[in-house]
């Protein structure tokens, strides 16, 4: 079903969005790889599938980044039928990293930083994504969720992102867009993660095929924070 559709995802160098550009590589889907770090990897990883894709340095902090984006997306592939917007700065406290600094003790700029990465970011991608899936009159917006209770950026920017996800699906019904959020289903030690991490804790390959099972949620789910049992989407709320 995904055959030949466009998809978008950044913070796709590594971690949760590398693992889910090759599974929706799988379905033969276009693929195009975003984020600030090198994109080598995985970009080496789709053309051993054989699939077309594209990378683009991206920082989706920035408005002309985001743009940029989208605009040499559409000039490549004409169109975009699923945004993924993955990018995070993630605590990964599990991990055994250090904790953040308490509110009281955190400076503004690293607030600023992680906040503009995943709510900015978000919105920034959307924004300019969301002309040309009117244009075509049809699209997927898919967010990625993580634990709430994580740490204070962290978490405040995930549930502004849920609230976020709800409004844009409001506005872009009529178009047939669906904008969706749905996390990873577990808390995962990705490529990253120290040695120790990663022998107690799933890697990404638990994710499976969730994120290419957002990309086909029905209308009646948009808006919807989303999860996945027994195989299918399910509303979580």
């Amino acid at each position: 079903m995904l055959e030949g559709s466009v998809v978008v995802i950044t913070g796709s160098a590594g971690g949760i969005g590398r693992y889910v550009a090759k599974t929706f590589a799988q379905e033969r889907a276009r693929v195009v790889v975003a984020d600030i770090k090198p994109l080598d990897e995985v970009s080496a990883e789709l053309e051993a599938m054989e699939v077309d894709h594209l990378a683009i340095t991206t920082d989706v902090r920035d408005e002309n980044s985001a743009r940029n984006l989208i605009e040499r997306t559409v000039e490549r592939f004409g169109r975009i039928d699923v945004l993924h917007n993955n990018a995070a700065i993630v605590p990964h406290f599990q991990w055994g990293l250090r904790q953040w600094p308490r509110i009281r003790d955190l400076d503004f700029s690293f607030w600023n930083n992680v906040v503009q990465t995943i709510l900015g970011g978000t919105f920034l991608c959307t924004k300019y994504a969301l002309a040309q899936m009117e244009a075509q009159r049809s699209g997927h917006i898919i967010n990625t969720m993580g634990g709430s209770q994580v740490a204070h950026a962290y978490a405040v920017s995930k549930d502004a992102v849920l609230s976020f996800t709800r409004f844009v699906a409001r506005e872009e019904r009529e178009f047939n867009i669906c904008a969706v959020a749905i996390g990873p289903g577990a808390r995962i030690a990705t490529e990253e993660a120290p040695e120790e991490a990663r022998a107690r804790m799933p890697g990404v390959a638990s994710v499976g095929n969730r994120f290419v099972l957002a990309a086909q949620a029905s209308m009646e789910m948009s808006g919807h924070l989303l999860d996945v049992t027994d195989g299918k989407l399910v509303v979580r709320s």
